[in-house]
């Protein structure tokens, strides 16, 4: 309650002077400290990031022990990058020269494997010529992916076009993309949240202690984070990082308008500003803690993901919403005690809970209108809402969400994408990414003839470190030697009884047919022996894929399951936890719908990672409830004084101005995410920024007060607030009122009796 009883201010004020100066000090100054030394952890993200899908595979997907059975044939951990050579006509001898000495400059760059580059291979229409170059992974090997095509430009082939693609180069573009994202992203972030302070609260200075409690804790987040990632605790990825910006700033400043809210109140009927703080903590730390609370519970719910990418961002971002928490509910109230009343100058603090022409139905202005609205037609208000969004979820019948090719992961300019499109023109276009086969050498030739009869194979090589080229290709009639006739066929590499073949791919090694191909070439090995794996970079993207959609069938039950939880806890109730997740449930299911249809048709985007719909709904559901937990909070605390039909007006009006500026402002972060060039955040961006105003605007403000209100006390069972009582008097005042209203009354009696004796 907003109200403070005398004996608590009479505690408040026996707090010497002394400690009410001393711990909003140390408070102010602790937080400074972790301040500067968070900022200074920036310079080291991208020193503890990795963008390699390979590691985000779990330790049992086939994939993953391909990889590590793979490093046995190869002292290095290499990717390979494409450099793919296009003319107008037939490539002219001089031309394949220059290729050739292009060629062997590369193995002058650091992070190339000299000795596993491939010779000039030109295309069967003579057209065009690619040169396979394994580089090392990781920074590393981006920075020889960015010199092979600085070479390429600065020695341009008169007639021939020259891109470097791959593996390694789909990498290096999307480390490109994520590359400067810390400044701009804050940058535009924090530019939408200014502006949507200063229009709310018309003050020059709230809107600078907001952010600065906000920068304060992103700083303190990133400071934890970059520790735990240097000392390999956690996985950090760009995704990851980008998205623990946006959370922690939008998560930060939805709590810290909470407690202003409360805070301008209790300004308004206490007698000092100590006094105000106390109160404004007591009437906003549990449904800021529980808010908090929902969004920790369903990150860490990541943690029994499959899928280490998605099990990394679970504690990384959970430890953000902690910093969120903590700077909201310790730092901005120090300095909103320093501040005091100034902080919302030229506007004075109002007590708004006290003034009966700012609360209820009999409200003025925008707020008042909605409270009639409801309060006259609830039914009508809630089904008609409900219509609604059913019939936006109807668009989820055009969502596609079983993966993208990795072209695609970045949006707009992509040499990468370019050159495999020039690959696919020429060539096989799963050049230079085969698929992997390791299995036993007794089975070399039956594994080689099952995988030329699997459609979508277009050739079939085993590794060979006594051929030139380190590998020999095989054919139905064996392994063919290179050279002039007679010369004897090289003997492939043999570790531990096993041998490497390469499959190399008719469809671009990022595609869904390459996928389904080596699906395929699964299936048939499997009769071949039990010990032949398929692995490379399709069936990567192909067990990521399988691994994200498990995900999603396993997480999205535990996360309603654990937000409910806390529901019931908080408003001490289980119709009420059950019908507001039921309504967050049908706003994301309306939000998915609408972006689905939006990314077809508007932007063009035909189908979304996996991991796409199981992120919205984690942050949708998760921070979705927060808007649900701070009205609900209200009008329970309302319903305790005033009854509950009443107590929902009044709680709606209240919290109206808190819960409109704080979804605007966590919309307009998560679409900042837009500035990022990466396909999967451009959607999350969409979804939870749509899906966020679609809580604000239509099931807080609308479905929810309505259907509570039209269900009455009953919405707080199996709780003591809701068993209507016969009493007809509230204080000892006669109510005059009807059957529904007298129960209300008389509720809003027991209820006050009981909170209390809780007290």
């Amino acid at each position: 309650m907003s109200e403070q009883t005398p004996s608590a201010t009479r505690s408040t004020s026996r707090v010497p002077t002394w400690l009410r100066v001393l711990i909003p000090s140390i408070l102010v100054l602790g937080w400074f400290a972790a301040f500067g030394m968070g900022g200074a952890s920036f310079g080291q993200l991208s020193d503890v990031s990795t963008n390699d899908q390979a590691q985000f595979l779990p330790a049992s997907a086939e994939a993953t022990e391909v990889n590590e059975l793979q490093a046995e044939f190869r002292d290095d951990d290499l990717i390979p990058a494409v450099v793919v050579y296009a003319a107008d006509g037939e490539l002219t001898d001089d031309q394949v020269e220059e290729i050739t000495a292009q060629r062997d400059a590369f193995e002058s760059i650091a992070g190339v494997d000299a000795e596993g580059a491939s010779p000039v291979i030109v295309s069967d229409d003579g057209e065009a010529a690619q040169v396979v170059v394994p580089v090392v992974s990781g920074e590393e090997g981006t920075e020889a992916v960015e010199e092979l095509r600085a070479l390429i430009a600065d020695e341009p082939i008169d007639g021939v076009t020259a891109a470097v693609t791959g593996p390694a180069g789909f990498t290096a573009d999307l480390s490109g993309a994520f590359a400067g994202i810390d400044g701009l992203l804050i940058a535009v972030a924090f530019a939408a949240v200014f502006v949507i302070l200063v229009i709310v609260y018309r003050s020059p200075l709230l809107p600078v202690i907001v952010l600065f409690t906000s920068l304060t804790a992103l700083c303190t987040s990133v400071l934890v984070v970059v520790s735990l990632a240097a000392a390999d605790v956690l996985l950090l990825t760009g995704q990851t990082q980008g998205i623990l910006f946006i959370l922690v700033i939008g998560a930060a400043t939805d709590y810290a308008l909470l407690y202003i809210a409360r805070y301008r109140e209790t300004l308004a009927t206490e007698p000092t500003k100590w006094a105000a703080t106390w109160a404004a903590l007591r009437g906003s730390w549990e449904p800021i803690l529980a808010s908090g609370g929902t969004v920790i519970a369903g990150l860490l719910i990541l943690l029994v993901s499959e899928l280490n990418s998605n099990k990394s961002l679970g504690p990384v971002a959970a430890i953000g919403i902690v910093c969120a928490l903590l700077a909201a509910l310790t730092l901005l109230p120090a300095l909103l005690l320093w501040a005091g009343r100034v902080a919302f100058w030229p506007r004075r603090p109002r007590a708004a809970s006290d003034d009966p022409e700012q609360v209820g139905s009999g409200a003025r202005g925008f707020w008042g209108a909605v409270s009639r609205l409801v309060s006259r037609r609830p039914r009508w208000v809630w089904i008609v809402s409900t219509l609604l969004l059913a019939v936006m979820s109807l668009g989820l019948v055009q969502l596609k969400a079983e993966g993208v090719p990795s072209s695609e992961f970045v949006l707009g300019e992509s040499q990468a994408r370019d050159g495999q499109e020039l690959l696919g023109e020429h060539f096989p276009a799963g050049s230079g990414t085969p698929a992997v086969v390791i299995g036993p050498e007794d089975d070399l030739q039956q594994m080689a003839d099952v995988a030329l009869g699997v459609d979508g194979i277009a050739s079939v090589a085993v590794l060979a470190s006594d051929s030139p080229s380190g590998q020999a290709e095989v054919t139905a009639d064996g392994i063919q030697p290179l050279g002039p006739p007679g010369t004897p066929a090289p003997e492939p590499d043999v570790v531990d009884g096993a041998v490497l073949l390469q499959a190399t791919l008719e469809d671009p090694a990022d595609s869904l047919e390459a996928e389904a191909t080596v699906e395929a070439l699964r299936d048939a090995l499997d009769a071949v022996s039990e010990e032949a794996l398929v692995g490379g970079t399709t069936a990567i993207a192909l067990d990521t894929n399988a691994a994200a959609i498990a995900d999603r069938t396993l997480i999205i039950p535990l996360v309603l399951a654990a937000i409910l939880l806390i529901l019931m806890m908080l408003l001490r109730s289980i119709l009420a936890p059950v019908l507001l997740i039921a309504s967050v449930v049908l706003s994301f299911g309306a939000a998915l719908g609408v972006s689905a249809v939006v990314f077809e048709t508007v932007f063009g985007w035909d189908g979304a990672d996996p991991s796409v719909p199981l992120f919205g709904f984690v942050f949708l559901v998760a921070l979705g409830v927060d808007y649900n937990i701070f009205l609900m909070t209200r009008v329970r605390e309302e319903s305790l004084v005033h009854g509950t039909r009443p107590g929902i007006l009044r709680g709606l009006a209240l919290t109206a101005g808190v819960i409109t500026s704080a979804g605007l402002v966590l919309a307009a972060t998560f679409a900042a995410l837009g500035v990022i060039p990466i396909l999967f955040l451009a959607q999350i961006a969409f979804i939870v920024a749509f899906g966020v105003l679609l809580d604000t605007f239509l099931v807080r403000t609308l479905l929810v007060p309505a259907l509570a209100y039209d269900i009455g006390p009953a919405i707080w069972w199996p709780s003591k607030l809701s068993r209507p009582h016969d009493g007809r008097h509230v204080g000892g005042h006669a109510t005059g009122a009807g059957p529904d209203e007298a129960g209300d009354a008389a509720q809003a009696t027991e209820g006050a009796r009981t909170e209390a004796t809780v007290r």
